[in-house]
C-alpha cells in the first residue's frame, strides 16, 4: 500500500507553481459547483401546478371536457412537470459541461498567473545562486511594487550587507592578528641572527639577546591569551555564578607611582562568568592606567560600582590625552589604537583590551558605553542585567 501511495504522489508535480495552479483551479471548481448546485436547487423548487394555475388561461372550448376545469389543469400540470424535469436534466448536463470547460481554462490561467506571481522568486533564486563569499557586494535589487516578495528581496539584500561587513571584519581581524603575531617572531629572529653573526659576542651579549627573545615570547603569550579570551567571550557563557562587582573591583584596584585612585564601591551583584568578569575589570583598569598621562597635579583614576535603575554598573574614568568623539567607537575594535598603529612599546598592550570588554559585556547581555572627557581622558561605563530574585 505504501509503495502504491509513493508512486501516486510521485506522479504529481511538487513545484510551487503547480501547487498554486491546482489550488486556484480547485477553488474555482468548488465555487462553480456550489453556484450551479444552488441554481439547480432554486429552479427545482418552483411548483409547476401553481405556476400553471396563475399563468395559464383555459380556453372556453376545452372547459366542457370530462373532469371539467380541474381535470384539464391536472393534465397540463403533468405535461409542464415533465417538460420542466427534462429542462432541469438538460440544464444539469450543460452546466456540468460548461464547468468542465471552465475548469480546464482555470488550469491554464492558473498556470500563467502562478508563473507571473513566482517570476520574482525565480529571479531571486538565480541571484542567490550567483552570490558567494567572493562577490558579497552584489545584491538582488528586485524592482516592483512594495509587496511581500519585494520585502523578502530587500531583507535578503540587508542580510548580504551584514554578511559582507562581517566577512570584511573577519578578514581584517585575521590580517591584524597575523601581523601582531609575526612582529615578535620577526624580532626574535632578528635578535638571534644578529647575535649568531657576531663572532665576538660574549656572555653578556648572549644574555641580553636571550632576555629580548624571552620578552618577545611573553608578548606573544599575552597576545594569544587575549585572542583566546576574546574567542571565549564571543562564544557565550559556559557557566554562571553570582559575583559582586564591588568585591571583584576592590581586589583589582589600579596602583601606580604618581597616580591618584578614587573609588566608591557599592554592592553590584552580577550573575555571570567570574573569570570573564575579572578579565573585563582588569582590562578596563589597565587601559585607564596605561593611557593615563599625568597632569601637573598628577594623573588620576576613578572607579565606581553600584546599581543604576536596578542594574549593576561599573564606571571607570581616567585622566589622559584628549580624545576626539569620533575616535571612541574605534577603540572597541580589535587591534585599534590611537596614533600610529604599529609603533608601540612593550607596555602599550595588544590593542584587544576594550574589544574584550565589549565582547564580555555582550556575552552577559549588557552594554558598554564610552565618551571622552573635555579636559582629556575617557569615561567607560558597563551596565549588566539585574540579578532576578
Amino acid at each position: 500500500m505504501r509503495f502504491v501511495l509513493t508512486h501516486v504522489r510521485g506522479a504529481f508535480p511538487r513545484t510551487i507553481r503547480w501547487r498554486l495552479t491546482l489550488l486556484y483551479s480547485g477553488l474555482f471548481i468548488v465555487a462553480g459547483t456550489l453556484l450551479l448546485g444552488s441554481t439547480y436547487l432554486l429552479v427545482s423548487q418552483v411548483a409547476p401546478a401553481d405556476y400553471v394555475q396563475k399563468s395559464v388561461q383555459v380556453p372556453k372550448a376545452l372547459q366542457g371536457l370530462p373532469g371539467g376545469e380541474q381535470g384539464l389543469d391536472r393534465v397540463i400540470g403533468e405535461q409542464v412537470a415533465g417538460a420542466r424535469d427534462d429542462q432541469l436534466d438538460d440544464l444539469l448536463v450543460r452546466s456540468a459541461f460548461a464547468l468542465a470547460v471552465m475548469a480546464a481554462a482555470s488550469l491554464l490561467l492558473g498556470w500563467l498567473v502562478a508563473g507571473r506571481v513566482l517570476s520574482p522568486l525565480r529571479t531571486m533564486a538565480a541571484g542567490a545562486r550567483r552570490i558567494s563569499a567572493d562577490n558579497l557586494h552584489e545584491r538582488l535589487a528586485v524592482r516592483g511594487p512594495d509587496d511581500e516578495l519585494k520585502t523578502l528581496a530587500d531583507t535578503f539584500d540587508e542580510l548580504l550587507a551584514r554578511l559582507e561587513d562581517s566577512f570584511a571584519a573577519q578578514r581584517q581581524f585575521v590580517a591584524n592578528a597575523s601581523h601582531e603575531l609575526r612582529t615578535p617572531l620577526t624580532l626574535q629572529q632578528a635578535v638571534i641572527d644578529i647575535t649568531l653573526s657576531d663572532p665576538g659576542a660574549d656572555q653578556d651579549a648572549l644574555r641580553d639577546a636571550l632576555d629580548r627573545v624571552r620578552s618577545a615570547g611573553r608578548q606573544q603569550e599575552r597576545l594569544i591569551d587575549a585572542l583566546l579570551t576574546l574567542a571565549r567571550s564571543q562564544g557565550g557563557l559556559r557557566r554562571r555564578e553570582c559575583v559582586d562587582l564591588a568585591l571583584l573591583v576592590g581586589e583589582l584596584l589600579p596602583a601606580g607611582e604618581g597616580l591618584r585612585v578614587e573609588s566608591r564601591l557599592d554592592a553590584a551583584p552580577v550573575l555571570g562568568d567570574a573569570q570573564l568578569l575579572e578579565r573585563l575589570v582588569t582590562n578596563l583598569r589597565d587601559n585607564a592606567v596605561r593611557h593615563n598621562s599625568p597632569a601637573p597635579q598628577g594623573g588620576w583614576v576613578s572607579v565606581r560600582t553600584g546599581l543604576r535603575d536596578g542594574r549593576p554598573t561599573l564606571r571607570i574614568s581616567n585622566s589622559g590625552p584628549v580624545i576626539r568623539a569620533d575616535q571612541v567607537a574605534g577603540l572597541f575594535q580589535p587591534f585599534r589604537r590611537l596614533g600610529p598603529d604599529r609603533v608601540r612599546g612593550n607596555d602599550s598592550g595588544q590593542g584587544l583590551g576594550l574589544s574584550i570588554v565589549a565582547a564580555v559585556t555582550s556575552a552577559h547581555g549588557g552594554e558598554v558605553r564610552a565618551w571622552p572627557r573635555a579636559e582629556g581622558g575617557l569615561d567607560v561605563e558597563v551596565n549588566l542585567p539585574a540579578v532576578s530574585s
